[in-house]
């Protein structure tokens, strides 16, 4: 499926949206979609008032403060010598400015990856400056450098920016986040608020949650497989590292769970739910971006849209998808799919929202068969589709 954005608008940098943590997308190997447009991303903000709770990207919004070091001593068997991990790691971490276009400034939060100036961090940290805008980059010894934009992928909410220096610079140590497990201890690096070197302690709460955060021109990346954590991260966080206790990247910091108000207004301070991208899945789209400069994802040949609830019971279903568009010669084609046809499962899974095809296409490669059902004038069928190369 292809990435048509049927409304676009001005990427924002930060946002209120999201899913219930612990409500997660199924995400066998399917299809490449389209990014979800705002009547959808409606659903979940509908979903979020009734429960009380909502996920907010952690970009910030705050000028950069003064360098402070909060080190956190070992308290038990169960937590890490946080003093011990910010004096290796602190190095590492860099602040992020931001200034759009028009004037705007906002902060977050990245990683030094290689010695020569590449830095990893998230797409809506550094979105406002995508179009004209401009980057810099804060050290922990107090010096800045300008940085240019590399390259970045809004469906992972993944990006990498490149500064240049006279020296080589300290490079983060790469752990391994398939290996981690619930209760295990984590140290959050970044700069919240806008306070540069800032370092928390926690636990991984969860792993394995797939959830929405909003994005570019009112779409939704999908964190796979992200990691819950109860270690306190804040506006401004967005990008930073989240590391085990010998100081390896196994996370990177994107978002956080708000409880609203008492004014019906979402609070933007930590509550002990973030989530952070796997270090396994943002080391390799950070390489391919380096590589590339952007990121590829299989495709389906055919362009969706949501089906709102009440156009669906016209259909005699529950929800789908909208096929408005199959390119000729393409994956659906072959497969028999029309324009007008009505997708509603994939590999098994309801076609519920385009925020299931994004997670399943991260996950998925060219060649890879989907099982595809679908309503064509009223009655149900099934196919067989085979994922092309983007």
């Amino acid at each position: 499926m292809t990435d048509h954005d049927p409304s676009p608008s001005s990427p924002t940098g930060s946002g209120a949206d999201g899913v219930v943590p612990g409500d997660d997308i199924a995400a066998p190997s399917v299809a490449a979609a389209p990014e979800e447009t705002r009547p959808s991303r409606a659903t979940w903000a509908t979903a979020l008032l009734v429960t009380g709770v909502a996920l907010t990207l952690i970009a910030g919004g705050f000028i950069a403060g003064t360098i402070t070091t909060a080190a956190v001593s070992a308290g038990n068997s169960g937590s890490c010598n946080a003093s011990s991990v910010a004096n290796g790691v602190l190095p590492t971490i860099v602040t992020i400015s931001v200034t759009s276009s028009s004037g705007g400034r906002s902060n977050g939060s990245g990683q030094i990856i290689t010695d020569d100036g590449y830095i990893l961090t998230n797409n809506h940290v550094i979105s406002p400056a995508a179009s004209g805008g401009s980057l810099s980059v804060r050290f922990s010894d107090g010096h800045d450098l300008a940085a240019k934009l590399v390259g970045r992928d809004p469906k992972t909410d993944l990006a990498v920016v490149k500064v240049e220096d006279d020296e080589p610079l300290p490079v983060i140590s790469i752990g391994d986040s398939g290996s981690l497990s619930v209760g295990q201890p984590v140290v959050a690096l970044g700069a919240p608020l806008g306070l540069s070197s800032t370092v928390t302690a926690g636990i991984v709460s969860a792993l394995g949650r797939t959830v929405p955060v909003p994005s570019d021109d009112d779409r939704n990346a999908v964190l796979v497989g992200a990691i819950q954590t109860d270690a306190s991260i804040n506006p401004g966080n967005s990008g930073g590292a989240l590391v085990d206790c010998r100081g390896r990247l196994v996370g990177v910091n994107t978002a956080i769970a708000t409880v609203p108000g008492s004014a019906g207004q979402s609070s933007t301070g930590s509550v002990g739910i973030g989530f952070a991208v796997p270090e396994s899945s943002a080391m390799r789209i950070a390489h391919e971006i380096i590589d590339h400069g952007e990121v590829s994802y299989p495709t389906a040949g055919m362009d969706v849209l949501p089906i709102p609830p009440g156009v669906a019971a016209a259909y005699g279903i529950t929800d789908g998808l909208f096929v408005t568009a199959v390119d000729a010669g393409g994956p659906a084609a072959g497969a028999g799919i029309r324009p007008g046809d009505v997708v509603t499962s994939l590999n098994g899974t309801p076609a519920s929202s385009v925020d299931v095809l994004t997670a399943l296409q991260i996950t998925s490669a060219p060649g890879d068969t989907v099982d595809v059902g679908f309503v064509r004038a009223g009655h149900e069928r099934e196919a067989k589709l085979t994922l092309a190369a983007g």
